[in-house]
């Protein structure tokens, strides 16, 4: 969590919009080699910032490391994330269904970490219309998923009126990927 605090001094957290100008419920930011941003242009992973046009600020080694155990623990050996979008949630926050297809290369995963209050996490299939399993994630979750189920929707339904000990009531996602 210090390391979040850290990021955000260096980048506040915002809410984007969708290319048709919807504005999403989480606020984000990124830290990494590149960052996932979103407006009126689309969806893209940036090496600089289009807001201030600097960098994005460096990814802890922490995240990175964690990231990179949570892959091999998975099967996905010598990850190594060069993005990391950070999701800050606040109560009914939302992320509707949606696919990781940004980046360039499918064989790499995607690891998601859960810090804050508890959500319900949607994992879908290939297409939109088939129904989510759903799976309660808490705080110090990490979900990773690639092959096969690299691109089934997945999203999260709206965070509760809650309250976590180190965090109030926020939830925070960090989403590592290999974006190039």
């Amino acid at each position: 969590l210090e390391e979040i605090e850290n990021i955000v001094k260096q980048n506040d957290f915002r809410h984007m919009k969708t290319p048709k100008g919807h504005q999403m419920s989480a606020s984000m930011t990124n830290c990494g080699e590149y960052g996932w941003v979103s407006d009126k242009f689309g969806y893209r992973y940036e090496k600089t910032d289009p807001k201030t046009n600097q960098p994005w600020p460096k990814m802890p080694e922490i995240f990175r490391d964690l990231a990179r155990s949570a892959a091999d623990d998975s099967g996905y050996i010598n990850f190594e994330s060069d993005a990391c979008l950070i999701n800050r949630y606040r109560p009914k926050a939302a992320m509707a269904l949606h696919q990781d297809k940004d980046e360039h290369d499918f064989t790499q995963p995607i690891v998601s970490i859960s810090l804050g209050i508890s959500v319900t996490f949607l994992f879908g299939g290939l297409t939109r219309t088939e129904k989510p399993v759903t799976k309660e994630l808490h705080h110090g979750d990490i979900v990773v998923w690639g092959g096969p189920d690299r691109l089934r929707f997945h999203g999260v339904r709206p965070l509760k009126n809650n309250t976590h000990p180190l965090v109030g009531p926020l939830r925070f996602n960090l989403t590592l990927r290999k974006a190039n």
